[in-house]
């Protein structure tokens, strides 16, 4: 190799080293870019997903109001529940004390008689289980006064298999399902003849 050839060689390493540099420079801006652009679609993609969240939550809570709201009407009438007549019905029961809180959807009370109502739109096996073990234990810790009662566990849902159904039949737990055509009608007065 001659000299000319030689200074030829290092004078075009030198530029491949330049141009190589730049491309690297380039490649470096580019991912910067992209790394931006993924962070933003990152946030935009999780601030959909809790939006979405938010939505379903909604949903359910919505149709949980509707089915609570139908066998509390179904119950307000006549108080009675499994053959046995109640003086009280109360919705929706926050309490608190001695460590625990908790929400009932209803409780039904007589002078010797407490049925403490669980009500799902679409009643699943941990629902039961949640009945049977934390409600109700829950229960028996907020409210000590009916603790002479006689307890009755009520599973209150427009769904469930029957496998569900007989589980907690199995588990003496009162089953309420909704059934047939039971519609109420309300007329405006100038409809009243």
């Amino acid at each position: 190799m001659t000299d000319q050839e030689l200074k030829d060689l290092v004078a075009s390493l030198a530029i491949d080293s330049k141009e190589l540099h730049a491309a690297q420079k380039e490649t470096s801006e580019q991912m910067k870019l992209t790394d931006a652009q993924i962070k933003r679609n990152d946030k935009a993609l999780t601030e959909k997903l809790n939006r979405m969240g938010i939505t379903l939550g909604n949903m359910g809570q919505n149709q949980g109001a509707v089915a609570e709201e139908f066998f509390y009407n179904s119950l307000k009438e006549t108080q009675t529940l499994a053959g046995v007549h109640y003086d009280f019905i109360d919705k929706n029961i926050l309490r608190s004390g001695n460590g625990v809180s908790d929400e009932f959807d209803m409780i039904l009370v007589n002078g010797k008689d407490v049925a403490i109502v669980e009500v799902k739109y679409k009643a699943h096996a941990t629902d039961l289980d949640k009945l049977l073990s934390k409600k109700y234990a829950n229960f028996k810790k907020l409210f000590p006064a009916y603790k002479n009662y006689r307890h009755h566990l009520v599973l209150a849902t427009f769904h469930l298999y029957d496998e569900l159904k007989q589980q907690a039949l199995d588990h003496n737990v009162i089953v309420l399902q909704r059934e047939g055509n039971l519609v109420e009608s309300y007329l405006p007065k100038s409809e009243v003849h």
